[in-house]
């Protein structure tokens, strides 16, 4: 568990790649170009990176028992096109997981480009895959802010000032697929917020979500101690004792475990000029080596290639067997006595 002023002035969550680093990236990037090995069978055999595949297994490690973010910097970007930059995303996300489609038309490397887009981007929340890679391409005069706050400082915040509350995150909630749900599955997902393992918590949070499920008339309503629930997290999140603000820079690569920080990217409304004046690629990944989770964690969302969380295309998915559960049941799980996360 991290607070954010503590971590601002240490840097010690900071990567900065050497000459000797780049050197290697530029050797990988040629290999692929030189066998023509098309963008999604690029594997970490098919993009060596000798010496940096040590390093990048410490990354890992960080991710998952650690701060749970990392942000490595000097990424040379500026020597490339995005499609080179996909690649090299590609490349290194393949060291550290297997990468899982992003929505329902089986994108599996997505574009942040749209001012719009990011000016509108949702508040503090996780996405619906294991890890975040999210690479700078372009960010003019600090268009794209990037803040994080970390779920156990969350958590623990919420519990010492309303710990009537915190059981609610243990319950099952319903979580809109927002139209991208494969044939045969329910259009929302029923599942936990938070799983706390006796030395690790995990929490998933989407507030957008989780309101656009009201929309389903065989989706329980939202009580007001949900909604408060819900407030009490948005608020420690953004919380300036909590929240740790980033200014992403070009060439800048921000790697957030989803199930131990939440992340929030916003821009300012002022959207003038000919293009955007933010870009990046976002990568959605399941390590090596993931974190244990309940099977209800996850619901019925399954990725392919070993992955899981992300959304399965439909065009490979076979329908799924009629859950048990019906959408009306909201069962109570037991965690026990609610306590602080251990630090």
């Amino acid at each position: 568990m991290w607070r954010g002023p503590e971590l601002a002035h240490s840097r010690v969550w900071e990567w900065h790649l050497a000459p000797a680093q780049l050197d290697e990236l530029d050797t990988a990037l040629h290999a692929v170009r030189v066998r023509g090995t098309p963008l999604l069978r690029i594997t970490a055999d098919r993009f060596p990176l000798p010496a940096l595949a040590s390093q990048l297994a410490g990354v890992a490690d960080e991710l998952e028992n650690g701060r749970g973010f990392v942000l490595v910097r000097r990424v040379p970007v500026g020597r490339f096109g995005p499609a080179t930059a996909a690649v090299l995303l590609w490349g290194l996300g393949r060291h550290l997981g297997i990468p899982v489609s992003q929505n329902a038309t089986g994108h599996m490397l997505g574009h942040i480009a749209d001012p719009h887009e990011v000016r509108a981007a949702r508040p503090f929340h996780t996405d619906e895959a294991d890890t975040l890679a999210l690479l700078c391409l372009r960010n003019d005069s600090g268009a794209g802010r990037a803040a994080l706050a970390s779920s156990a400082a969350v958590h623990n915040t919420v519990l010492a000032r309303r710990p009537d509350l915190v059981d609610g995150l243990y319950r099952t909630h319903f979580l809109d697929r927002l139209g991208e749900q494969a044939p045969g599955q329910r259009p929302c997902n029923a599942v936990p917020l938070a799983h706390h393992a006796p030395e690790r918590f995990s929490l998933r949070y989407d507030r957008h979500r989780l309101e656009s499920a009201q929309r389903f008339p065989d989706v329980p309503r939202l009580t007001p101690g949900d909604l408060e629930l819900f407030d009490r997290i948005d608020e420690s999140a953004a919380d300036p004792e909590l929240r740790l603000d980033l200014d992403l820079a070009p060439g800048d690569l921000l790697l957030v475990n989803n199930h131990a920080v939440l992340h929030s990217l916003t821009a300012p409304a002022d959207t003038t000029g000919p293009g955007p004046r933010f870009h990046a690629l976002r990568l959605w990944l399941t390590p090596h080596r993931p974190r244990e989770l309940p099977p209800d964690f996850w619901g019925d969302a399954h990725s392919l290639d070993g992955g899981r969380g992300g959304v399965a295309p439909r065009d490979v998915i076979t329908p799924q067997s009629p859950t048990t559960r019906k959408p009306h049941d909201r069962p109570v799980r037991t965690p026990g006595p609610i306590r602080p996360v251990p630090r």
